[in-house]
């Protein structure tokens, strides 16, 4: 085996491991339980993103996408961010809680 053919034969199986991490992936973004593991598989789809950006360019050899690929994981990580806040401060208003909503929402 030629490392051509070799070359060619890692990237299928990376193309076809990447297909596969991707369908479940969504799987645990319709069926995730809480909206932590939601966001979660929403980072991991754009790590996926940059995984099948790599392969293309080893298998192409037009390096041109690695900017693609690196300023989608800066994008990826100011979204991851920005979840975090809205799940850390989700819920909490400016008002203070009466004594009487603290007893109806236990």
């Amino acid at each position: 085996m030629s490392s051509v053919e070799f070359l060619n034969l890692a990237g299928t199986i990376s193309f076809g491991i990447l297909s596969l991490a991707f369908f479940l992936t969504i799987i645990r973004i319709i069926i995730g339980p809480s909206l932590p593991d939601r966001v979660i598989a929403l980072d991991l789809l754009v790590y996926i993103g940059i995984s099948y950006i790599a392969v293309v360019v080893i298998y192409t050899g037009y390096f041109l996408y690695l900017d693609i690929a690196s300023a989608l994981g800066l994008v990826g990580f100011l979204a991851t961010v920005a979840f975090a806040r809205f799940i850390l401060h989700r819920g909490k208003t400016d008002e203070p809680v009466k004594k009487s909503d603290k007893e109806t929402n236990s």
